[in-house]
C-alpha cells in the first residue's frame, strides 16, 4: 500500500521546506526511541518519520515522489529494510544536525540506540549534577546568633553555617556538594533547608518578635519599671500609670537580625499581663476593699 508521506509529517502536500522540516523536528521529539524506550509502537512511528524526511527533506526526491508515489524509481532509501539516518541536507541543515539539535543539548539523547544516532558520545556535552535538598531544624536562639550544622557526605563531614536572622524556608547553598556531573560535568550544589522551630516565650513575625512581660497590678496602677528579656539579654522597660492589660510596647532594633543586612534588626513588642495577688490576709484584703470602694 503506497504510503502518504505527507500525512506522516502531518504537512500539506504544498508545504514548504522549512514547514516540512519544523514539522520534522516536532515529531521527531516526540517519537524519537531514546525518548520512548520500550515502545515498540513509537518506535514504528519514528521509523516513518525518519522515512518521509529523508524523501520530502530532499527537492530532488520529493519531485520524484510527487510523481509516482512512494514506489518511485530506486526504491525508499535504506539497508537491508533497516532505517538508518543519513545526511540528507535540507535548508543548509542535514538531517543528523537535526537530530543532534534536537537531542545532543539535553544528555540523555546521545547514544546510539539502534537508530543511526550520529551524536558519537564524545561529542555529547558535559551536564552539570543534580542539586540536593536537606532539611535542617534550627532553634529560635540559634536563628538570632547563627549555627552551624554538621552534614555527612559519604565519608566525610561537612560544617555549615546558619546565618543570623534566618527563617523557615531559608535556603543555605554549599557550592559543588551535590550530586556529582556526568562527561566532565561539575558537581550540582548541596542546599540546607532552614526550620525554625517554635519558641515558648516568643512568637516571630518577619523580623519582628513578640513576648508577654507580666506587670504586677501596682505597678500597672501607679507606673515604674519591669525587666524584659531579649534575645540579647533583659532590658529596662518604663510602665506609666494606669497601663492596661493587654497594651504593647515597642522595644525598637531588639528583634530578630535581619538576613544580609549586618546591624539591621527588626523590633520586639512587649505585651503587657496585669497579674493580681492570689493570696490576701485578713489586712490586706481590708486595704484592697477600701481601695476599691474609693473609686465608687
Amino acid at each position: 500500500m503506497a504510503k502518504n508521506y505527507y500525512d506522516i509529517l502531518g504537512v500539506d502536500k504544498n508545504a514548504s521546506e522549512k514547514e516540512i522540516k519544523q514539522a520534522f523536528r516536532k515529531q521527531a521529539k516526540k517519537y524519537h526511541p531514546d525518548a520512548n524506550p520500550n515502545d515498540p509502537q513509537a518506535e514504528a512511528k519514528f521509523k516513518e518519520l525518519n522515512e518521509a524526511y529523508e524523501i520530502l527533506g530532499d527537492a530532488e526526491k520529493r519531485a520524484q515522489y510527487d510523481r509516482f508515489g512512494s514506489a518511485f524509481p530506486g526504491g525508499i532509501p535504506g539497508n537491508g529494510g533497516q532505517q538508518y539516518y543519513t545526511n540528507t541536507n535540507f535548508d543548509g541543515e542535514s538531517f543528523s544536525d537535526i537530530l543532534e539539535n534536537l537531542f545532543g543539548g539535553r544528555g540523555g539523547f546521545g547514544r546510539s540506540s539502534g537508530f543511526g544516532s550520529t551524536v558519537r558520545e564524545s561529542q555529547r556535552p558535559s551536564v552539570q549534577g543534580r542539586d540536593i535538598e536537606h532539611a535542617i531544624t534550627i532553634s529560635l536562639y540559634e536563628a538570632y546568633h547563627g549555627a552551624t550544622r554538621r552534614v555527612t557526605k559519604g565519608d566525610r563531614t561537612i560544617s555549615v553555617n546558619i546565618p543570623a536572622g534566618a527563617r523557615t524556608g531559608t535556603k543555605v547553598r554549599v557550592a559543588g556538594e551535590g550530586e556529582p556531573g556526568a562527561m566532565g560535568g561539575s558537581a550540582g550544589d548541596l542546599y540546607l533547608v532552614v526550620e525554625v522551630a517554635s519558641d515558648p516565650n516568643y512568637e516571630r513575625d518577619g523580623d519582628d518578635l513578640s513576648t508577654d512581660v507580666k506587670v504586677d497590678m501596682f505597678t500597672a496602677i501607679l507606673g515604674g519599671e519591669v525587666e524584659v528579656s531579649t534575645m540579647a539579654g533583659k532590658v529596662k522597660l518604663n510602665i506609666p500609670p494606669g497601663t492596661q492589660s493587654g497594651r504593647r510596647f515597642r522595644l525598637s532594633g531588639k528583634g530578630m537580625p535581619r538576613l544580609k543586612k549586618r546591624g539591621e534588626f527588626g523590633n520586639l513588642y512587649a505585651r503587657v499581663l496585669i497579674t493580681v495577688p492570689e493570696n490576701l490576709n485578713d489586712e490586706q484584703r481590708q486595704l484592697v476593699e477600701q481601695l476599691r470602694n474609693s473609686f465608687r
